[in-house]
């Protein structure tokens, strides 16, 4: 399992701002950030998965 940092995930989802990251998991389209000493990351499985399905929305 990896994580992501919030400049890792925003580069993964070209650039995205931080305001607009925390809108989405506000949403439900990214999966919740996890606390870890301190700071804050996501799991990069949970990421993957919701941008799937968020294409599969998408395509159908």
């Amino acid at each position: 399992m990896k994580y992501l940092s919030l400049n890792e995930l925003s580069s993964k989802l070209g650039g995205r701002s931080r305001s607009t990251i925390y809108r989405d998991v506000a949403i439900g389209r990214l999966p919740p950030l996890i606390r870890l000493g301190g700071r804050i990351y996501w799991d990069e499985d949970a990421v993957d998965q919701a941008l799937k399905q968020s294409q599969e929305a998408t395509d159908d």
